[in-house]
């Protein structure tokens, strides 16, 4: 699987299972399991999401599983193991895009009336299967005609990292030998690690260092890290050119333009900010008698470079999309062009046979009739409807195919959804304010397409790092965009059972003083989803700091003149500096061993099934894995506190080593994860059994 260029990679590209090999794909036991995970996924995902704003991958820990479950009880091939994986991700990515921004029905601007939200009413489970399901659907659906170009033209351009590392363990696990025990050797030390960070608490979480507001030379710069294995795989598997880029996104930010607003604006101007994009100042330790933060370089994130960011990132997935729309444009005329040439669609090739672009034509309108029809979707008149149907449309092609795009360059783990899905409610508030549908009344129907265009990206976004590792086995797209429909359907009817049951105060929460919604509380903030509907509000007032958004968009558009990616740059200046400084890290190690091969006259591992990329395709599949076992065991609150009372040794560390020491260990043990990465990418590449 040598890198290709754009030009003949998917010409030369050989797949793992060759296109005229006769083996089982899609089968009854695939799509039962895959759809079991995708439930069980779905609502670990939900939980995680509501509580920390946070995600984990599911497509790498599915595979894994599956690969165990195949070889001892289910006797599944590789394409079956595949199947599973594919319907499963689908849960996780679905429960993202619902829980970052439709609770946010209960955070709309107060009815007089009724004194509670104006979207309380639309936050039910028929509302949330509703749009879950119809925004799932348009993610997958929108990948249809997207994967040619960006899959298979695009091959040895776009890493997909979880989707080639998903490729890899499962090669790796129907291969054996050396190249299983590669993989599997680092699932075992990300296991092991995830294990002493996340349930013992002997590695620091987020090691950092951040200068004080008194410096005179650098005031409140940040440099931390989430020093997790997965992010240091990730970092391998996409390489140090765009790791660098991300990173240099992230140093502007934390490093630059924190510092300088926080010398610029007054502690109670950044409250007030704070205040005015959804967030509480008390969060990041505001004191008013004493006119401070004791976290003020997140406050001043928050309140301003957020916004800048999402500005960012929106201007440069458009000029992504403009870049693209070539291979877009060619993949739609491709798609057109097959209607009518039946004769040609018989020939294509098992391993690249997509559902018919009928499909693609017949579900897009199928879905605006739905979205009309159904009362679940706020509107007053069919035409109110029919906008919001056309808008989900219109924006779900843009953010399909800018977030395909982007997962292709730094993972779904970092793909920036918030960002585009504020980008898309800055659009649809802008169209909504043309027509004069300003006040109340239209936030929920604002939401509802923030909402859904949110879904589809993220489902998109999972969908494609599926298709890529179907590419790399041999898997039929056909088959698989199946199995990604079947996934969907069976994820949207738990997601919203999962959100109305973790939204229901338990004895505990009543107790404090929790009566009415536990999403919103102390126990389930919802960050996400508070701060999408605070932007509605403002916009829909006309009361949006465009000033900080419109200085994102000329950031990025003075970084694409300087001939770098714009998009890259202004996710990592959207991401907090503890995402990418990881992930820089890792690249930076790809970096190093292929410059040391160079200069000794070896061969550039370039292989998906080299030593190195093996072990951190091991490192991300293990943290993720142990990433979903955490959040599960989270679910209940006897097991968290028998964890936190008898296993929790982060205080006793603290004590004995101090709050500094505690982090110096952290990184020491991250680092030695480094230097085991960079050991094992020195050593001869694996050889198949």
């Amino acid at each position: 699987m040598a890198k290709d260029t754009l030009e003949n990679g998917a010409k030369d590209f050989k797949p793992y299972v060759a296109a005229e090999t006769p083996m089982a794909e899609l089968t009854a036991k695939a799509l039962v399991m895959g759809a079991l995970f995708g439930v069980l996924f779905g609502a670990a995902t939900v939980y995680l999401a509501l509580k920390a704003g946070l995600t984990v991958s599911a497509s790498i820990p599915i595979a894994v599983i599956a690969i165990s479950l195949g070889q001892k009880l289910l006797k599944t091939t590789i394409l079956e193991n595949n199947i599973i994986q594919t319907a499963g991700s689908a849960g996780e990515s679905i429960a993202a895009g619902v829980v970052f921004t439709l609770p946010g029905f209960l955070f709309l601007s107060l009815d007089p009336a009724a004194r509670t939200s104006v979207g309380a009413g639309y936050f039910s489970y028929a509302t949330l299967f509703a749009l879950s399901l119809v925004g799932g659907i348009l993610g997958v659906l929108m990948m249809i005609p997207l994967r040619r170009s960006l899959i298979v033209k695009e091959h040895g351009n776009l890493a997909y990292p979880e989707g080639t590392a998903c490729a890899s363990v499962l090669i790796a696990g129907d291969k054996g030998g050396d190249f299983a025990r590669t993989a599997f050797l680092g699932v075992g030390f990300a296991f092991a690690y995830a294990l002493l960070q996340k349930v013992f608490h002997v590695i620091a979480e987020v090691p950092a260092f951040v200068t004080r507001q008194s410096n005179k030379w650098l005031p409140s710069a940040t440099v931390n890290g989430e020093i997790t294995p997965e992010y240091l795989g990730v970092g391998y598997i996409i390489g140090p050119r765009i790791a660098g880029v991300l990173v240099a996104g992230g140093v502007l930010a934390w490093l630059g333009l924190i510092p300088l607003i926080s010398v610029l604006a007054s502690p109670d101007l950044i409250a007030t900010q704070l205040v005015k994009v959804g967030r509480s100042p008390a969060a990041y330790g505001w004191t008013p008698a004493t006119h401070a933060f004791t976290d003020l370089p997140n406050a001043v994130y928050q309140a301003y470079v957020r916004q800048i960011g999402a500005g960012a990132v929106a201007a440069g997935g458009f000029i992504t999309l403009l870049k693209t729309f070539p291979t877009i444009w060619s993949s739609l005329r491709d798609g057109l062009r097959s209607l009518g040439d039946r004769a040609a669609a018989s020939g294509i090739s098992r391993t690249d046979r997509d559902l018919s672009f009928v499909t693609v034509l017949a579900g897009s309108l199928g879905l605006v009739v739905l979205l009309v029809l159904l009362p679940q979707v706020p509107g007053k008149t069919f035409l109110e409807k029919f906008f919001i149907a056309l808008l989900v449309i219109v924006f779900g092609f843009i953010f399909v195919t800018v977030s395909s795009r982007i997962v292709g360059i730094i993972g779904s783990s970092s793909n920036p959804i918030s960002g585009m899905t504020i980008a898309t409610l800055m659009a649809t508030a802008m169209v909504f304010v043309g027509l004069g549908w300003t006040g109340n009344a239209y936030e929920p129907m604002a939401l509802v397409v923030g909402g859904m265009v949110c879904i589809a990206a993220a489902n998109a976004g999972a969908t494609s790092q599926d298709l890529k590792t179907g590419f790399l086995v041999g898997a039929t797209p056909r088959h698989q965009q199946i199995a990604l429909f079947v996934g969907a359907i069976f994820s949207a009817v738990v997601i919203g059972v999962t959100v109305k049951v973790l939204d229901t105060p338990t004895a505990r929460m009543v107790a404090a003083g929790v009566t009415d919604h536990a999403i919103g509380s102390r126990y389930f903030p919802a960050p996400q989803a508070t701060l999408m509907a605070t932007l509605i509000k403002g916009l829909l007032s006309l009361n949006l700091d465009w000033h900080f958004v419109l200085v994102g968009v000329f950031l990025a558009v003075t970084v694409e003149l300087c001939g770098v990616g714009s998009l890259s740059f202004a996710v990592g200046a959207y991401l907090p500096l503890s995402t990418t400084l990881p992930i820089f890290v890792g690249g930076a190690i790809k970096g190093v061993v292929d410059a040391m091969a160079r200069k000794r006259g070896e061969k550039v591992e370039e292989s998906e099934l080299g030593g190195g990329s093996l072990f951190a395709t091991g490192l991300v599949a293990g943290g993720a894995l142990m990433g979903v076992i955490v959040a599960l065991l989270q679910l209940n609150d006897g097991v968290s506190g028998f964890f936190k009372r008898n296993l929790d040794w982060q205080e006793q560390l603290e004590s004995a080593l101090g709050s500094a020491g505690y982090q110096v260990l952290g990184v020491a043990f991250f680092a030695l994860l480094g230097v085991l990465l960079f050991r094992v990418a020195r050593k001869a590449q694996p050889v198949a059994k």
